[in-house]
């Protein structure tokens, strides 16, 4: 399934802002909810819709994160990916996203359909939870982030990650699943 509009507005659970309503937005928006109400997620913890931006052969390119975690200091800790299909298959992508994020690299990120959700960390891919528990609750999160710290990659490393990015991301913005993505001034 494609991601389509369905021509309405919805209301951003984290924003309050008005948001193009989309096929998938409501699992979006619910998967923001389920943090904050169930899982103990501060909303200032929050980051929707953030642009990870990279350089392949002298073009910007950009994957969008749905929801960016960061801890008490501010640093992102956690990047959250929706996806229509099985979680599993995404998991490259999103351990790319991570290694590449503007801010530096995040140490954790989740790739889930709501119902279902693989835990990565960022250094070797390694999956370290699947279904309900891919997402901890926020109180367990910068222990875990800590445990398992964002790699340091060197340009020759941080080049493949970016290739296997653009791979991922052209990919999905001919298919569907493309959000789009904000300006690194945004």
């Amino acid at each position: 399934m494609h991601e389509t509009s369905l021509g309405q507005t919805i209301r951003d659970y984290l924003t309050g802002e008005d948001r193009e309503d989309t096929s998938y937005e409501e699992f979006r928006q619910a998967l923001a909810r389920m943090l904050v109400e169930e899982l103990d997620y501060p909303r200032q913890a929050l980051s929707p819709r953030v642009g990870v931006h990279f350089p392949v052969n002298g073009k910007e390119y950009c994957r969008v994160a749905d929801l960016v975690v960061r801890d008490g200091q501010g640093r992102a800790i956690l990047l959250i990916f929706f996806a229509a299909g099985q979680p599993g298959s995404f998991d490259r992508e999103a351990v790319a996203a991570a290694r590449l994020f503007n801010e530096g690299p995040a140490p954790l990120a989740t790739v889930t359909n709501t119902e279902d959700g693989v835990l990565l960390e960022s250094a070797t891919g390694r999956i370290l939870e699947t279904g309900l528990r891919a997402l901890p609750r926020y109180k367990e999160l910068e222990a875990l982030a800590a445990t398992h710290p964002a790699p340091d990659l060197s340009e020759a490393q941080l080049e493949l990650e970016r290739r296997i990015l653009y791979t991922y991301s052209e990919f999905i913005y001919g298919s569907c699943c493309h959000t789009v993505c904000p300006t690194p001034d945004s």
